[in-house]
């Protein structure tokens, strides 16, 4: 099995190039998707939320993520408390979604934060989807109705795109149009994916 890390800065389309994988039949792992699943009615998770956090992280039985995030963030001790609470719960579900897709030739792990987590070791293949951070910006604001304070500081908050494409075996410009960037998709997919695939 051929492990492809796929990451990319918020606004650069890192959806998109999944998406494309999935149109080729092979599994993508999104690591949001897991994150929401372990804190679902009924998760341990969510039970070790409500005992570190209390009753207030709850609505109807379900967890409140703006209470969460207000009193997780509020000091360095909470957000480690919250860490060790999320990250292993995350770690878990991912190995059994990696288990499940073990006769896969090639698995796709959706790592927001791969490169500010230090992750890139754990993939076989890095593939980053890149744009620079003045269109990602124009694009939260102008596409997903972001304010633009509030963007600019979520771009700063992730690595910068220099250090995304240091640990990138494979970068895919994503600052033209679709149909360009599903050509170098393509492009990349033939020449450099399928070959490692075979290898591994």
């Amino acid at each position: 099995m051929l492990k492809i890390g796929l990451t990319g800065g918020i606004g650069a389309g890192k959806s998109t190039a999944a998406a494309l994988f999935t149109a080729r039949g092979i599994p993508v792992i999104d690591s949001d998707v897991v994150a929401r699943e372990i804190v679902e009615p009924g998760q341990p998770a969510l039970k070790a939320l409500r005992e570190r956090f209390g009753e207030s992280v709850l609505k109807d039985g379900e967890l409140d993520r703006a209470e969460l995030a207000r009193l997780a963030f509020a000091d360095a001790e909470s957000t480690r408390a919250l860490n060790d609470i999320m990250h292993p719960a995350i770690a878990q579900r991912t190995r059994e979604l990696f288990a499940e897709h073990a006769d896969a030739p090639i698995v796709v792990h959706d790592v927001p934060l791969l490169a500010e987590n230090g992750l890139e070791d754990d993939y076989d293949l890095v593939v980053v989807v890149d744009v620079p951070a003045e269109v990602r910006l124009q694009r939260l604001v102008e596409l997903r109705g972001m304010d633009e304070a509030d963007a600019r500081q979520r771009i700063l908050r992730q690595a910068s795109d220099d250090q995304r494409q240091a640990i990138a075996d494979v970068v895919l410009d994503n600052s033209g149009t679709p149909e360009e960037f599903e050509e170098r998709f393509a492009d990349a997919f033939q020449n450099v994916i399928e070959p490692a695939a075979r290898k591994a």
